[in-house]
């Protein structure tokens, strides 16, 4: 069950950000052989004077924070980060060295799913 946080800078149209929902929660789907019923997405956009990149105050910037369930290897995570990167570049029109991406592992035990129990007793 990945959950992703998903930051941009202000002043995307409402297509682009529902454009770039859907082809992140596609790209998790696809790079990880996630159902896409599983994904879960927040999008959170900063006002320009709340980012600084590089000593720059409002350079464009895209940061995508992943948790999901321990166990993906690095081939996985790899073709996350690829997907991920090109869903948000395609959408909003950034440019590939603006996005990173963090993946963290969460224990199965430590990872809520479906009727509050943990992804372990759920058997993932």
């Amino acid at each position: 069950m990945p959950f992703l946080n998903v930051q941009i800078m202000q002043g995307h149209s409402a297509s682009q950000k529902t454009a770039l929902l859907k082809a992140a929660s596609r790209a998790v789907a696809e790079s990880l052989a996630a159902p896409e019923t599983s994904v879960r997405i927040v999008l959170q956009e900063v006002p320009a004077e709340h980012v600084i990149v590089a000593g720059e105050i409002g350079k464009r910037m895209a940061r995508v924070d992943v948790d999901m369930i321990e166990g993906r290897d690095e081939a996985k995570k790899a073709a996350l980060m690829a997907a991920l990167n090109q869903a948000v570049c395609s959408t909003v029109d950034m440019s590939g060295d603006e996005v990173r991406v963090v993946i963290r592992d969460v224990p199965k035990v430590d990872m809520g799913v479906a009727n509050g129990i943990s992804a372990k007793a759920a058997g993932r």
